[in-house]
């Protein structure tokens, strides 16, 4: 592609997180504004499945294209930044999608935290932790290398994410419905979350259906409510999952053996939006004597996607 076609008027750059919960995309011109934006849902393939995932990353690109007024032959460079997409095999299969969607199109795949650390990290160096549905750690060097700690998904770990805590809360309802732990204030957030008269209900709702993965995340804001009220199994279970959030964290510092202090990017809905989680995850970290500063609220990883496409766009000048 010549550099006067990559610099025309209409040229622009396409960047997509896709995570659990939703997929973002914004189109962005050369200079990085940002000129439409578009929502699907989740795009986690590890989850949803693969035809479900890659439904979810067009129709929200085609949305943010419509948006811009744009169309994919506009487009010059493109990342996408997916939550379960860390190991070649993984990169393989998106990136066979990727030159059937955008031929001709240079695409970076990307793991969701590249774009936190593009996004929440001046020197593009540092640590980024995402808590949103799953969670993960993901470091660089200065120099350049890379390391990675968590993400294996709700079944194998995602320790400390939204899932883990919606999990915890459950429960912690039915060990207090038994006799078996404290009585919680979470006994009646969610009984009132689901609708339901008594905790036995939860059986047919985690059971027949209602327990996939992003739907037990959710309960992570009731717990984040009952922390901040003073519940002591809420603060338990918050404090719990801030620690394994913390030692993700200085896994990753460790295998980088990186020299505080070390800028952090924070993202995912759960630990952005959630203050006593937050709060909790920076206790543990300096217990664990991690120097993490400064340490930045990433709300939309898509912008460090257009960064990275920008990137690729500059690599083809």
């Amino acid at each position: 592609m010549k550099p006067e076609t990559l610099l025309s008027g209409r040229a622009c750059v396409l960047g997509i997180d896709g995570g659990g919960s939703k997929t973002l995309a914004l189109v962005a011109a050369a200079d990085g504004e940002v000129l439409g934006r578009g929502e699907a849902g989740p795009s986690n393939y590890q989850v949803t499945g693969l035809e479900a995932a890659l439904a979810s990353l067009e129709a929200a690109a085609e949305a943010a294209l419509v948006s811009a007024g744009r169309d994919r032959t506009d487009l010059v460079a493109a990342c996408v930044g997916l939550a379960g997409v860390a190991r070649p095999t993984d990169r393989k299969r998106l990136a066979a999608w990727a030159e059937h969607f955008l031929p001709r199109v240079p695409v970076m795949i990307a793991n969701d935290a590249q774009l936190v650390m593009a996004a929440g990290t001046l020197h593009g160096w540092g640590v980024a932790v995402i808590c949103g549905t799953g969670s993960i750690a993901l470091g660089r060097s200065p120099d350049g290398r890379s390391a990675r700690a968590g993400g294996w998904g709700y079944l194998l770990g995602d320790e400390g994410s939204g899932y883990a805590i919606g999990l915890a809360c459950l429960r912690a309802v039915l060990r207090a419905y038994d006799g078996r732990g404290p009585q919680t204030e979470l006994t009646r957030l969610v009984l009132a979350h689901y609708g339901l008269d008594d905790p036995s209900g939860l059986v047919a709702r985690t059971y027949e259906g209602a327990a996939a993965p992003a739907s037990v995340a959710a309960l992570a804001a009731l717990v984040e409510a009952a922390g901040l009220a003073g519940d002591a199994v809420a603060r338990g279970i918050l404090r719990d999952a801030g620690s394994e959030l913390a030692l993700a964290a200085r896994a990753v510092i460790q295998q980088l053996a990186l020299a505080g202090p070390v800028p952090c990017g924070l993202a995912g809905g759960v630990i952005v939006k959630g203050t006593a989680l937050r709060a909790a995850f920076v206790e543990a970290a300096a217990a664990l004597g991690c120097d993490l500063a400064p340490v930045t609220l990433v709300s939309e990883p898509a912008r460090g996607a257009v960064s990275l496409a920008r990137e690729q766009l500059a690599g083809n000048l």
